[in-house]
């Protein structure tokens, strides 16, 4: 793939929201200064910098798919009162399926563990009420 301008644009502000932002909110960051580009240059270079290791593709139960800039295994922790999600600062476990008794025959190759959580910001709020 080569580097556009509209790729580099999309990087930069998946890196920059740092939030495991939807392709929607990855485009509505982008038209607030590049209101000529569409969304489907947004979607298309997505998925092409997910699949080039530039970004992850964040797979969501519930919800639409998120954009990490953060590439390397980490779990995530989704808040149950605003759905937001986050990293978990915590030691990624390569071999956790080691740990799986599987009599059915599947072959694993690997884990999205999502925690539950409430945000801070959710807490406080709720603090406030």
């Amino acid at each position: 793939m080569k580097k556009t301008v509209q790729s580099m644009l999309i990087l930069d502000t998946v890196r920059r929201l740092h939030c495991h932002a939807s392709a929607e909110e990855v485009y509505d960051e982008i038209i607030k200064t590049f209101p000529t580009i569409s969304r489907g240059t947004v979607y298309r270079n997505l998925n092409r910098l997910s699949e080039l290791g530039e970004i992850k593709k964040r797979e969501l139960p519930g919800g639409a798919d998120g954009f990490d800039h953060q590439c390397s295994s980490h779990y995530h922790a989704r808040c149950e009162c605003c759905g937001r999600i986050f990293d978990v600062d915590m030691p990624y476990l390569k071999d956790l399926t080691e740990y799986i008794t599987d009599k059915r025959g599947f072959l694993f190759t690997g884990s999205d563990i999502i925690f539950k959580c409430i945000c801070p910001a959710c807490q406080a709020q709720k603090m406030s009420e």
